[in-house]
C-alpha cells in the first residue's frame, strides 16, 4: 500500500509547480502603517494560476499560514484575500491594523506544470 501511495505522490509533484522569482512581482516591495490604518498588499503572477497562499513571518521567524484560495474571496477577521486566476493576481487587505499585524508578507502562486 505505502508503495503505490509514493508513486501517486510522485505524479501529482511533477503536475504541479509553484510560481516564484521572477514569476512573482509583490507591491508594495515594503510598507509602514500605522495602528488603526488599512492598506492592500497585491501580487500579480507572470503565468496562469490554480491556487494562491498568502503568510505572515512575524519578528520572531515564524511564518503563520494566512489564507489558502482558489479563485475568489475569503475573510479572516480584519484581513481579506481576493485572487484571480483569469487576471493573474491577488490581495491581502489589511483593516485597522495592529501592533501584532507586524512582519513580512509574502504570496505563493501554484499553477500546472506544462508538459
Amino acid at each position: 500500500m505505502e508503495r503505490n501511495l509514493g508513486a501517486v505522490l510522485g505524479i501529482l509533484w511533477v503536475q504541479i509547480c509553484w510560481v516564484r522569482g521572477d514569476g512573482v512581482e509583490q507591491s508594495p516591495s515594503a510598507l509602514s502603517l500605522h495602528e488603526g490604518t488599512s492598506s492592500v498588499l497585491r501580487c500579480n503572477f507572470s503565468i496562469t494560476t490554480t491556487t494562491v497562499q498568502w503568510f505572515r513571518q512575524n519578528p520572531r521567524g515564524s511564518l503563520i499560514n494566512l489564507f489558502y484560495l482558489v479563485p475568489g474571496t475569503k475573510e479572516n477577521g480584519r484581513l481579506n484575500s481576493t485572487f484571480s486566476s483569469k487576471e493573474r493576481y491577488s490581495t491581502l487587505h489589511i483593516s485597522n491594523a495592529q501592533l501584532e499585524d507586524s512582519g513580512t508578507y509574502l504570496c505563493a502562486g501554484q499553477a500546472q506544470c506544462s508538459q
